[in-house]
């Protein structure tokens, strides 16, 4: 799970967040995540293990000094350095799935992306947009296809749960997100 060490400015980020937590938990999903307790990372993982669900992160040395691993997950790994992570995230788990969040998320879900292009390894990968997040980055990547730098059977590659949480109960939006799950093969109805 790739998603930002920060809040963001909306709450529907943090409600989706405490939400998408508890459903890995209920459907009997692990998390592998970033390691931190801070932001969205933090909400995401106290959400997961809050209803009974294992949560693994993977943190970098230089982060963990600066006292934002989280110390309550039921396996931290603490590596030297940021490829390190992404290496351990990808090889721990089964898809790849962003939240709203900035430059790492970004960087960490394209790499995970080019990797299934590229055959390197054959995880799904999605992104929750809540709030209309992920519009533009999806709106370059058609424009990616529409240029000839990204095959339309690439551009596919990346799952998307398209709808907004705003004005609605997360329940209102679960159906949405369980389809990514699914579609990841992370369900299995």
């Amino acid at each position: 799970m790739f998603c930002g060490s920060s809040f963001g400015k909306r709450p529907a980020y943090r409600e989706a967040a405490e939400g998408l937590g508890r459903l890995l938990a209920e459907h009997g999903i692990g998390l592998v995540y970033g390691g931190g307790c801070v932001g969205l990372m933090g909400v995401l993982a106290d959400a997961v293990m809050a209803c009974g669900g294992e949560v693994i992160g993977v943190i970098p040395d230089s982060l963990m000094r600066r006292e934002v691993g989280h110390r309550g997950v039921t396996k931290l790994h603490v590596v030297e350095t940021m490829h390190e992570r992404k290496k351990l995230m990808a090889d721990l788990a089964d898809a790849f799935i962003a939240l709203p969040g900035g430059y790492g998320t970004l960087e960490e879900l394209l790499e995970a992306v080019t990797w299934s292009q590229l055959g390197i390894q054959q995880k799904p990968c999605g992104l929750l947009n809540i709030e209309n997040y992920w519009d533009g980055l999806l709106k370059v990547l058609d424009h990616a296809v529409d240029e000839g730098f990204l095959r339309p059977e690439n551009a596919e590659l990346v799952l998307v749960a398209r709808n907004s949480i705003a004005g609605k109960k997360f329940a209102d939006v679960e159906k949405d997100y369980l389809a990514v799950l699914r579609r990841a093969s992370l369900l299995k109805n």
